[in-house]
């Protein structure tokens, strides 16, 4: 019995020794599973360096086009037309005749006026001589000379009047739109004018910004009054309806010092030159205006994601391990963020895969060149 109870120890401690050595060779095979698994979470990530870069940013905002001069073609007598004498498009000097008015009446009207002044003209011839023998007072003399007056400036105004049938062109230009042709009644109460008669070797663009864009744009000029500003506004570009560059580059000119109540915007007028009559009245387009960042901290867009409405990129740290850094973002170019800070110019940065990334991590760091990622750059920097 003896001998039964000191086997069954003996076996206890075989067992408890084999537990403790299973125990421990599963223990170590978990380590080494481990150490492999870390080394197999160690990814090769490209990195860059953060650069510093003088680049432009356009903001655009829709204009409507208009010559510099715009007169409106208006009758100063009313009469039926009996010729136009241009067509629309085609270019007139000033003074030069447009329409012609029916004028029959007017002549006769004239005629009966002409009368009237010879009539009187003889009546003052007659009394001349009386006065002079003092056989009539000077007053008579005087009254007659008054009608001959009279007379001939009713004459002077229907002749007026028979011009007013001619009806010119009031400045140097193009003509517009006509709107009444032969056969038709015209009066100086019209509401709509016979045509437009502009100046289109250089035209004006109207846009508008609103109170916040405005304002930024101000301050962002130098200057110490609204004139100095506007002076050391840069250059503007515009885009054709079409999607094309203009040619030219125009100045912003004046900028409307009262904000729509309606609209809350305030409008400005840039001027272009329009040497070759591209430009035409009623046009649209937008006008580009330029922005200089100047050795500003760029970062890819791609090399960057979002958190909680946060923007963040994974910066290199010691040991090849990243971290996430939140970064203020001044403005948006192409496909860059200009950087207010988080980085500096040297900083190196995880430019792609970031969504592999999953907190503080390292990574295998494979450097590559900043513009193989910010490609295209050429069209914003300067």
């Amino acid at each position: 019995m003896k001998k039964n109870k000191s086997v069954m120890k003996r076996n206890k401690w075989v067992i408890y020794i084999f537990f403790v050595g299973a125990v421990a060779s599963l223990t170590s095979c978990g380590d080494e599973n481990a150490q492999a698994a870390n080394k197999l979470q160690v990814l090769p990530f490209p990195v860059i360096e953060v650069p510093s870069k003088t680049l432009t940013a356009y903001t655009t905002y829709p204009a409507k086009i208009e010559g510099i001069v715009n007169s409106e073609v208006r009758a100063k007598v009313s009469g039926y037309i009996t010729d136009v004498l241009v067509d629309e498009g085609e270019k007139v000097k000033k003074g030069q005749i447009l329409f012609k008015l029916e004028t029959n009446s007017l002549d006769q009207e004239a005629n009966a006026a002409n009368a009237n002044v010879n009539a009187a003209q003889v009546e003052v011839d007659k009394l001349k001589p009386l006065v002079e023998k003092n056989i009539i007072s000077n007053v008579q003399l005087e009254t007659a000379k008054a009608k001959l007056q009279q007379a001939q400036s009713q004459y002077n105004t229907i002749r007026a009047n028979i011009g007013y049938g001619n009806i010119t062109s009031p400045v140097d230009g193009y003509v517009g739109s006509i709107r009444l042709r032969e056969g038709a009644l015209v009066s100086p109460t019209s509401q709509e004018p016979l045509t437009t008669v502009s100046d289109i070797s250089k035209v004006y663009a109207y846009f508008s910004m609103n109170e916040t864009d405005y304002l930024d744009f101000m301050q962002a000029n130098s200057g110490t009054d609204i004139q100095q500003k506007i002076d050391s506004l840069p250059s503007v570009k515009l885009i054709l309806a079409n999607g094309s560059m203009y040619p030219q580059e125009g100045k912003i000119q004046t900028i409307n010092s009262q904000i729509n109540e309606g609209t809350g915007a305030i409008s400005f007028r840039a001027q272009f030159d329009n040497p070759s009559r591209l430009l035409t009245n009623g046009n649209s387009g937008s006008i580009q205006i330029p922005k200089v960042y100047s050795n500003a901290i760029v970062v890819p867009q791609q090399s960057t994601f979002e958190q909680q409405g946060n923007i963040l990129v994974y910066k290199l740290g010691t040991n090849d391990s990243v971290t996430a850094i939140t970064i203020k973002v001044k403005a948006a170019v192409g496909n860059l963020y200009v950087v207010e800070n988080g980085v500096e110019n040297g900083d190196s940065i995880v430019a792609s895969g970031v969504s592999k990334i999953r907190g503080k991590t390292k990574i295998k760091p494979q450097p590559i060149a900043f513009d193989s990622v910010a490609k295209p750059i050429d069209t914003v920097f300067q």
